[in-house]
């Protein structure tokens, strides 16, 4: 569970240990663990490289653990400042993805054809070339899913495709909004799929919806704003290479299917760091409750919640506050 804060499961199996049972030496936990000394050694070298225990000189016998809530202060201070540079990497990406679809020529066909981007106009138009893109991925298949619960249409499209192609060895990774666990349709679809060999992950907002087939491929929505506007189909290997930072950032972030988006060390989940961003922005419930994939009430009763808790008299204020008090 703190492989987040760069711990690993060895030295944090190691780490309860030693605070559960601060007598043993190396030996000892060695023995309890039934592990060779040579694992235990190493991993309490990395802890004290990660500054939860001191060494007593080159004596591994004579390792202690430092005060707990200042070593994983530290840890957790480091955590957030690199999920917030994640962050600003995220935010400008897809602010440069918009900037190459605002200076996309206007087209005319339903499909355009050039040498890096098809323009490919209308829903069925789109499904086709997503249907034809999954039967013949051989590698890998990346896809954001925005808002919350997926259509039941497209799930039946797409369930025999990711079998077929799952069976046959491609890889696929998917990123939706953590808002999709309120519906049980789709949390079931989810929970087939990743049963079948397949990977989801969760975030608090999904920017756009993107499908990128064997990192040579990307579909993304011709307007952001409007999916029945149609689609672009990018095969640039440079474009194509943005978008999959933009997608290896999110899933970096991203909370993995069947677990509990983790609190912060403010007690916040991920999707209320988020409400709160959108309020410290000047968002209105709508605009938040349609990023967060979730119900204006739900916004609602969130924002109420955390001005609750930060003593605010307004949305706008409780951004401010939080801001603040280091919660962002």
């Amino acid at each position: 569970m703190l492989e987040a804060l760069g711990i690993r499961q060895s030295a944090e199996t190691v780490y309860r240990l030693m605070l559960q049972r601060p007598e043993l030496g190396v030996g000892g936990m060695a023995r309890h663990l039934d592990w060779p000394e040579q694992e235990v050694r190493s991993a309490l070298a990395h802890l004290a490289e990660a500054k939860l225990v001191a060494m007593g000189g080159e004596d591994a016998d004579e390792a202690a653990p430092f005060n707990p809530e200042v070593g994983f202060s530290f840890l957790l201070a480091r955590a957030e400042a690199e999920l917030s540079r994640r962050r600003r990497q995220v935010e400008l990406a897809e602010r440069t993805v918009e900037q190459i679809l605002a200076t996309f020529p206007e087209g005319c066909d339903r499909v355009a054809r050039h040498d890096v981007v098809d323009r490919i106009h209308g829903v069925d138009a789109v499904r086709e070339r997503l249907e034809s893109l999954a039967a013949t991925a051989r590698t890998e298949c990346l896809s954001l899913l925005p808002g919350g619960a997926q259509l039941p249409d497209t799930m039946d499209a797409s369930q025999p495709l990711d079998e077929l192609a799952l069976a046959r060895g491609v890889r696929i990774r998917s990123l939706y909004q953590e808002s999709f666990r309120n519906d049980p349709p789709t949390l079931e679809y989810v929970r087939w799929y990743c049963g079948l060999g397949g990977a989801a992950r969760t975030v608090p907002v999904v920017p756009m919806l993107m499908v990128i087939v064997d990192r040579k491929a990307a579909l993304v929505p011709m307007d952001p704003r409007d999916g029945r506007a149609g689609a672009l189909e990018v095969r640039s290997g440079g474009l194509v290479s943005a978008l999959v930072v933009l997608f290896e950032q999110l899933w970096e972030s991203g909370t993995p299917f069947g677990e509990t988006p983790r609190r912060d060390a403010h007690d916040l989940s991920p999707q209320e760091r988020e409400l709160l961003l959108l309020l410290g922005i000047g968002s209105t419930d709508e605009i938040a409750a349609r990023r967060l994939g979730v119900s204006l009430r739900t916004v609602r009763r969130m924002s109420s919640e955390l001005m609750s808790r930060l003593g605010a008299r307004s949305r706008f204020e409780a951004g401010v506050r939080a801001a603040k008090e280091g919660w962002l």
